[in-house]
């Protein structure tokens, strides 16, 4: 193992991995909660935001409204309820300086490996910095894993007959290219997903033409991208009244529609193709806003102001439904034989789900295997001392179980403190039975269940997708709960 150390050598209380919305929002947390605890965040880029930094492509922003996917401490203030990703960036890096939080961060500390000790009770960080990936070596108590859920290094890619003859340029959004000039040029989107849904009518406004190439129909609803409730609101309340009144009829809202659409499915589904249907007009078949599967088995995309629908209207779109037979040298020969004329391919074919940020990890010299374990209230993993991941909602915002997620690592550190325990392990118990970690039939999914931890048959290993059900679990459940077991440096419980 590497001998190098910290930059002064100290150990830390808790090491952060990702300076991204989960990762600044977790430091914020710690500082107001456990003031006197030593930390710090590794980055492996060179700059605060995570995903809202790593995206590029026109039109990025967020699907979640601002009022709950921001942080429950710092109210969102912009008009824009449905926020573009620079705003959300801002709104990050913001954070991270208003709070003193940008001195804790190393930029460019990529970790490729975390071993724990249990005669130590340490987590010994081993990580790559900068363009020559030179080794630093790191050692804390706790680690909190705020990097997210999918690589950042790969996207999903599937590679179809004849590429190689195609003329054109083809780009993944993930790796979105600086010198792409689209403007005037006929353009194909493959995909039906968050991506393809933002991609499409943002390249529309200067592309001569922009086709949604999909497999099948994903559903997609029109909300606005300022809310008149919370303008109001803001206009008869004092700034973070207004902002935490919005929040929780957002919350209240979304956890109704979505208990709804998985109660009533059907009368979900018509009600959500009935408004795709409107919002196309007369002309444009909705079979292609038609699934063959239930709401929320797959996320619903969201159309802000229905740019959607109305660059479809408006002809500077189309969406098509069939299967790719194979490239040609101006396009794409589809299996109905039907050619899409091309300049540009944009492949938003998906994302490559990553657990714990692709760090190897081993307990006591035994190589840690997350799909082979449990996930305690969805936050940390059975058998793996001193330490979480924040895993947010499919369902709802992120930020909503990271930020409950946060809170109770301070709770945890607070009561090891005063107990005088130096270790704390989630034991998984007998007869708990294994069930998928995620429920939802996406793609990104499926192909990632080998690598996904389990969540189980009854509490407190299920992983809830309902806000308030966590909040109350996590938030006022007994920490020492027979499952949380508790032990002395040298002696794993």
């Amino acid at each position: 193992m590497n001998t190098s150390s910290t930059d002064d050598g100290a150990i830390l209380d808790v090491l952060i991995v990702g300076a991204g919305l989960s990762g600044i929002g977790a430091a914020a947390m710690l500082q107001e909660r456990c003031p006197g605890k030593r930390y710090a965040i590794l980055e492996a880029r060179a700059a605060i935001g995570g995903t809202w930094d790593l995206f590029r492509y026109p039109g990025i922003r967020s699907d979640s409204d601002m009022y709950t996917l921001g942080y429950g401490f710092k109210p969102w203030t912009d008009p824009k309820a449905i926020a573009d990703g620079p705003s959300i960036r801002a709104y990050i890096r913001d954070t991270a300086r208003t709070h003193g939080i940008e001195r804790h961060i190393r930029f460019g500390h990529k970790v490729m490996r975390a071993s724990w000790s249990s005669t130590e009770a340490l987590w010994t960080i081993e990580a790559e910095t900068g363009d020559k990936r030179a080794p630093r070596t790191i050692r804390t108590r706790f680690l909190h894993m705020c990097s997210g859920y999918y690589s950042y290094d790969h996207a999903w890619r599937p590679h179809f007959e004849g590429e190689e003859a195609y003329t054109g340029r083809i780009v993944q959004p993930q790796f979105w290219p600086e010198d792409l000039d689209y403007a005037g040029k006929r353009v194909v989107v493959i995909g039906s997903g968050a991506t393809a849904v933002t991609l499409v009518p943002a390249m529309a406004a200067t592309a001569s033409h922009v086709t949604m190439l999909q497999r099948s129909p994903t559903y997609v609803v029109s909300r606005p991208s300022e809310y008149r409730f919370a303008r109001r609101l803001q206009q008869g309340l004092p700034p973070k009244l207004a902002y935490w009144a919005t929040r929780w009829r957002v919350i209240g809202e979304s956890m109704l529609l979505y208990r709804i659409a998985r109660g009533k499915p059907e009368l979900a589904k018509r009600k959500i193709v009935g408004m795709a249907a409107r919002q196309l007009g007369p002309g444009i078949d909705v079979a292609h806003f038609t699934p063959d599967y239930k709401p929320w088995d797959q996320r619903v995309c969201v159309a802000p102001d229905g740019d959607l629908f109305r660059a479809l209207r408006e002809g500077q779109a189309e969406v098509v439904t069939d299967h790719i037979a194979r490239f040609a040298e101006n396009g794409i020969v589809l299996r109905s034989g039907r050619v899409l004329t091309a300049d540009v391919v944009v492949m938003a074919t998906g994302l490559s789900l990553s657990v714990l940020g692709g760090v190897a990890i081993d307990v006591d010299g035994q190589v840690y295997a997350p799909s082979r374990h449990m996930a305690y209230k969805g936050m940390m993993l059975s058998d793996m001392p001193n330490s979480v991941m924040t895993f947010g909602y499919t369902n709802a915002s992120w930020t909503l179980k990271a930020d409950l997620t946060a809170a109770w690592v301070c709770r945890l550190l607070t009561y090891m403190d005063r107990k005088g325990q130096a270790i704390a392990v989630a034991r998984r118990e007998a007869g708990v039975e294994p069930e998928p970690f995620l429920s939802f039939t996406s793609g990104y999914v499926q192909r990632a269940q080998a690598l996904l931890p389990k969540q189980g048959s009854r509490r407190p290993w299920q992983v809830y997708q309902n806000y308030l059900q966590d909040m109350f679990t996590i938030r006022f459940g007994r920490l020492a709960d027979g499952v949380m077991r508790f032990g002395p440096k040298g002696n794993m419980p």
